[in-house]
């Protein structure tokens, strides 16, 4: 169990900006931050971070949160787990009781993987760089390829002995049980003898954006006709190949600063760039781009360059899967190297100022490099130039028109005129491919639709209480984020704004259970404590449900930047002050329209006259008092919010 007193620690200095900011690449805009969504493709920008609230909204997908929430969704963590990723980020040390064994045998259960490879790097990496074997083959090897000491630090590089078991053994007296050590890819069981998988291999850990060890990569050392020059880990929990990129973990800052992506194809490139200056490279470890690997890239940039050391026919069966980055608005460049040439032995060749400018100078985009290799093979052959047209025709589709209208064009009439072939025409496949596109997303749209799920209706869609005729539940959540936002700031005469809507409004008055609680939770946490609960008191809240209505209520609106005093004398107590009456005019109004509804309800009930007179003199006295009321409300807000209560 980790202490109050650490969580606490931990959430005083975690801060939303810098925590997101390690997976996604944040712009600022006014006083908040935006970024394409984590969490759901997307071309344009819709997830919002408020620094200055610490939460984070989503207004394509949804999700919403704060630091917490970001990192149990996005990394697939428990809450105990996201607080240690917290406090390993920010360097804090926790206290923590000592678990049962049974806890310590659920710990295992849920973090067996990680913890696993972790102690697997450590233990690879010891093994290169303080054994005799290491150093004489291991780091033999990774001295041939250039590398030098502090890059093996960087990448976290290792070597496992020939012997066969010699981290199996290691691990097994660590107390790692053979189950989840055959679960990670590290051994396997040949007839009831148990030997490490990488035995005699270098080792590539490979991590994740924030630098968790997912797997590992493993390259061969000695000739052998019957293994594979490299393996990777099996498939698991934590490692799907078509979700990771290779050196990423080491790239992120540079991509996010360089504007650009460079993808190459294996661990030694990746590595031999980074010390070669440049950094900005990923590899995809031998697979064609998937829509997952897009998704992360394009967290940190939209410009991908992918370079490529074979020829060019022999590249063109990796081009196959770049129209979803198309698709993606992605700017992808290609570039090929010279003959013979990979990016490692060409960065170390010609070094780092080189590499640039060759890249610079040969690049090419995908439509260009697409058009240039299938009319070399196709010739004068019409059947393999039929088939060119639609392929190119198909990559040009996914250029989304509404962004690069003049892109799309330009590729249009370049590709009519290279090719000899009617431009309208051109146009009509385009657009044929643009429908067929469309169709194939309606179609899979209506295959995914499905009811909101019961704990997100918890929160958003309670139904109202029998026998009450206002249901505006948008206007109690409105009350609510006022009272939250604003509760403890001045008011009137002496009093809180907290102070002031308590005495006005009982929570009798709401329709929402959940404002009622939430109300009444507010205001007993101030008598306890004598001071109105903090933002995280509700971001933080134990329902999910309502976190996340939380982090959607707290982003209805855009904040006012603190530099507007300076710049225009605006002033944000203004700006509070309206809201607070504002949304208090509307329950005032409520109360007086309930009062004459009960009091026209109990006249019709009533069959006692000597009663009905006198409940009709108080409907006449209290109408006097309302129609000055419903005066004083209108003219200082006017007709709407009065209306908007008739109309019930």
């Amino acid at each position: 169990m980790i202490s109050p007193a650490s969580i606490k620690d931990v959430m005083s200095r975690a801060d939303i900006v810098d925590v997101v900011g390690q997976f996604v690449r944040l712009k600022k805009r006014g006083a908040s931050y935006i970024a394409n969504c984590p969490f759901h493709n997307e071309k344009t920008p819709s997830f919002h971070v408020s620094p200055a609230k610490g939460i984070y909204k989503c207004f394509g997908c949804g999700k919403a949160g704060d630091v917490v929430s970001f990192i149990q969704d996005h990394e697939k963590l428990t809450y105990p787990d996201t607080i240690r990723w917290l406090a390993d980020f920010y360097k804090i040390t926790l206290d923590e009781t000592e678990r049962t064994p049974e806890q310590q045998q659920q710990q295992l259960v849920e973090e067996g993987l990680r913890i696993l490879n972790e102690y697997a790097t450590l233990h690879f990496h010891d093994a290169l760089l303080n054994t005799e074997e290491g150093q004489t083959i291991g780091m033999s090897y990774f001295k041939q390829r250039g590398f030098r000491k502090e890059i093996i630090e960087r990448f976290r590089l290792g070597y496992d002995g020939e012997h066969g078991d010699d981290f199996y053994k290691a691990a097994t007296q660590k107390g790692y049980a053979k189950e989840i050590l055959e679960r990670s890819g590290l051994i396997k069981n040949y007839n009831g003898i148990y030997r490490d998988v990488y035995r005699g291999r270098v080792i590539f850990p490979i991590q994740s954006i924030t630098g968790r060890i997912l797997g590992f990569g493993a390259r061969i050392l000695k000739n052998n006709d019957k293994a594979p020059k490299y393996i990777n880990t099996p498939e698991n929990e934590l490692y799907i190949k078509s979700r990771v990129l290779y050196g990423l973990y080491q790239s992120r800052q540079a991509i996010g600063k360089l504007d650009e992506c460079i993808l190459v194809e294996g661990y030694t490139d990746v590595i031999s760039l980074h010390q070669g200056g440049v950094e900005n490279v990923v590899a995809s470890s031998g697979t064609s781009l998937t829509e997952d690997q897009l998704r992360l890239i394009g967290q940190l940039t939209k410009n991908l360059t992918i370079l490529y050391d074979g020829d060019a026919a022999g590249v063109k069966a990796a081009l196959r899967g770049l129209d979803m980055a198309l698709s993606q608005s992605f700017n992808v460049q290609l570039v090929l190297l010279p003959e013979s040439e990979d990016p490692d032995s060409f960065i170390q060749k010609s070094g780092a100022s080189v590499f640039h400018e060759y890249v610079k100078k040969h690049k090419q985009d995908i439509i260009s490099f697409k058009l240039e290799v299938g009319m070399q093979e196709a010739g004068d052959d019409p059947v393999k130039k039929s088939k060119l047209i639609n392929e190119i025709a198909e990559s040009i589709s996914h250029i989304d028109k509404t962004k690069d209208f003049v892109l799309q064009g330009h590729y249009i009439h370049k590709v009519s005129r290279l090719l000899n072939v009617d431009e309208q025409g051109l146009v009509n496949l385009v657009n044929k491919y643009i429908r067929d596109g469309i169709e194939k997303e309606h179609k899979q749209l209506r295959k995914e639709e499905v009811l909101p799920a019961p704990e997100t209706q918890s929160a958003n869609q309670q139904e109202p209480e029998a026998g009450r005729k206002f249901t505006d539940e948008g206007q109690e959540w409105q009350l609510l984020r006022v009272l939250i936002e604003f509760g403890h700031r001045p008011y009137k005469d002496g009093e809180t704004v907290s102070m002031y809507i308590e005495n006005k409004i009982s929570s009798d008055i709401f329709d929402q259970p959940i404002v009622r609680k939430l109300y009444d939770e507010y205001f007993e946490h101030c008598k306890h404590f004598g001071m109105t609960p903090e933002l995280h008191f509700f971001i933080n809240y134990p329902d999910v449900s309502i976190r996340q209505r939380m982090a959607t209520l707290l982003h209805t609106r855009e904040e006012i930047s603190p530099g507007w005093k300076e710049k225009y004398g605006v002033e944000t107590q203004v700006n509070y002050i309206s809201d607070v009456e504002s949304t208090l005019a509307y329950f005032e109004l409520k109360k007086i329209i309930l009062i004459q509804d009960n009091l026209a309800r109990r006249l019709g009930q009533e069959k006692d006259p000597i009663k009905q007179k006198a409940l009709i003199e108080a409907i006449i006295e209290e109408s006097a008092k309302i129609k000055n009321d419903e005066s004083g409300i209108i003219k200082q807000h006017g007709t709407v919010v009065l209306s908007s209560l008739k109309n019930q």
